[in-house]
């Protein structure tokens, strides 16, 4: 049988909270729908659906449909009732409020975090042609305890993340954009979060998460898990006591062969 859209955001959920990444209603998921994926699931919509405003507009997103997780639900829960833990949102006409097509049973609302993921589809969707369609934010542990050991400086943490692992050069040609500590679920912190996920797939928030953007399921999932692993790896090894390490040259190497631009702004060549 065919994995439906829901199937696959279902999925994503529950193999996040496998990872360790969603304790309690820890972290959230969101994904917009194409013209396919709307075909696939507009059968399920209500014929009366609830209608919420919000505290910003969004211009850019109006008529667009999203599949989201919703505010104080466990991960863990989403794949034994969908219905009652996701929800998919129509933003209305005026891009100032949505209204919910299907899920989010019994009153239910999206994740507090709405504004922060609809303003990073925004911003994604015009930096990647429309192609962007993920936006996830998890609470893993390493990148969260990697973020206490330095400043607030996306060019220290992707060095840091770049020389961790060989791969993550390749992943995140780019870097990893960090915001500092700021109150969660506020317009303030979407708008920081917005600003640096223009120029980064993904971006930290210190003493937080982290939110990573794809154009799929799998895209999206493993750039955090990448950023995860390689933050572990890094902790380890600082543990151990780090002796050497990847150089920029090594850096140059890997993305010549692999057809990638490294962010020329943090390079020390």
């Amino acid at each position: 049988m065919k994995e439906t859209v829901i199937d696959k955001f279902v999925r994503m959920c529950y193999d996040g909270f496998l990872q360790g990444w969603h304790e309690r209603n820890g972290g959230n998921l969101s994904y917009r729908l194409d013209e396919e994926d709307i075909k696939e699931v507009e059968k399920l919509f209500v014929k009366e659906a609830r209608h919420i405003e919000m505290p910003m507009a969004f211009e850019d997103l109006k008529g667009k449909y999203f599949l989201v997780t919703g505010s104080g639900k466990y991960m863990r829960n989403v794949p034994l009732a969908p219905e009652k833990n996701i929800g998919i949102i129509r933003i209305d006409d005026t891009g100032n409020g949505y209204d919910i097509l299907w899920g989010l049973e019994d009153g239910a609302k999206p994740t507090s975090e709405l504004p922060t993921h609809l303003l990073n589809h925004q911003v994604r969707y015009k930096a990647t042609c429309g192609n962007c369609k993920v936006v996830y934010h998890a609470h893993p542990a390493n990148i969260t305890a990697l973020s206490y050991t330095i400043e607030a400086d996306s060019k220290i943490l992707s060095r840091i993340l770049w020389q961790s692992e060989t791969e993550c050069a390749v992943v995140f040609p780019e870097g990893v954009g960090i915001v500092d500590w700021m109150v969660p679920g506020q317009v303030g912190i979407a708008r920081a979060t917005a600003k640096l996920i223009e120029k980064y797939s993904a971006v930290v928030w210190a003493f937080h998460g982290i939110f990573g953007t794809g154009f799929d399921f799998d895209e999206a999932f493993g750039l955090v898990h990448t950023i995860e692993k390689a933050s572990e790896i890094y902790l380890k090894a600082k543990s151990a006591g780090i002796v050497r390490t990847i150089t920029d040259s090594q850096l140059l190497e890997l993305a010549e062969a692999f057809n990638v631009k490294l962010n020329p702004e943090f390079l020390e060549v």
